[in-house]
Formats: structure tokens, sequence, C-alpha cells
């Protein structure tokens, strides 16, 4: 049994044969947009006039001035928001503005915790704690396993460093 796939324009409803070109429409911001961006098909013919139909807006928040609650967020139209400037033109004000920041991003990644039979014995830069050390000892086989699966270097007793980092018995 086979698949066939028929792409349709969202904006028009007109079937799009394989040949035909086809864009993608991100919609990020909408009055009716409740769940974030989404995704439109449409032919390069129907969305060609968008440029035409652009406005120039200013898009601006407005922060508390203690930095309570969310900002709000206004688009309102770039003559509309130059108004606004009445001792000096706003393309001036822009210019000498201070600039903002962008937030610091933050680390969202966890850091793996190595004194668990999930990430024991796994190559890292850090310090190997005596729970990951015991682990790796005791389960060594398990821990190798798990390694191994994944494509990473096993652990050897006999090898000095392996030996020195999980604090395994010297062998003569």
């Amino acid at each position: 049994m086979g698949k066939k796939t028929i792409h349709v324009s969202d904006f028009s409803g007109t079937v799009l044969r394989p040949d035909d070109d086809m864009v993608k429409v991100v919609v990020l911001e909408h009055p009716d947009l409740v769940a974030g961006p989404v995704q439109l098909d449409a032919t390069p013919a129907e969305v060609e006039s968008i440029d035409d139909a652009a406005l120039d807006v200013a898009v601006v928040e407005i922060h508390d001035r203690h930095g309570h609650g969310e900002p709000r967020r206004v688009v309102l139209t770039a003559s509309e928001f130059d108004a606004m400037a009445t001792d000096t033109p706003m393309a001036q004000l822009l210019k000498t503005a201070e600039r903002v920041r962008p937030p610091k991003a933050r680390k969202t990644a966890e850091k793996p915790d190595y004194g668990t039979i999930e990430h024991a014995g796994k190559p890292h830069r850090g310090r190997v704690t005596e729970e990951e050390a015991q682990l790796v000892r005791d389960r060594l086989d398990e821990v190798n396993k798990r390694l191994a699966d994944a494509g990473i270097r096993q652990i050897d007793p006999a090898d000095p460093e392996h030996a020195a980092r999980y604090g395994f018995a010297a062998t003569p």
C-alpha cells in the first residue's frame, strides 16, 4: 500500500500539483493566534501582495518602572509613534537612546549525575566522585555494556588511568 500526499493552499483551498511552487507563511503574531506561531501553505502568487500591504510599524514594550509583572507589547504605526516625540525628532532619539541588552540565555540543560547508574563511567572532565567510582567498581559489567551500547569507550580496570580514576586495585 502506498501513500499519496496532496498539498492544498491554506489561503484558497486550491490543490497544488507536485510541480507547483509552494511557499510557507509563518504567522508569528495575530489577534486570533492563541497557541503560538503557525505555518500556512500558499502559492507565491497568493502572497506576492504581502510586501505591498506591509505597514511601517513600531513594536514597543511598556515595562513597569519597578519591573513588576509582564511588559505590555504594543504595535502602532511608525508615524503614530514618531508623533509622540515632541522635543526631539524620533529618528534622532532612536540613534542616541540607550541600547537594550538581550537577556542572558539561561542554561536549561541539567548536568548529568555521574553518581547514578544511568551516567556512571561516561567520560567527563569533572572529578570522579566516590559514588560514581563505587558504582563503576561494583557494577562494571553493567556499566561497560551501557557504554558499549552507546558507542562510548569502555572502562578497563587494567588501564592505569582508569584504575586510578575509578579506584581499581593496581594489578601486578
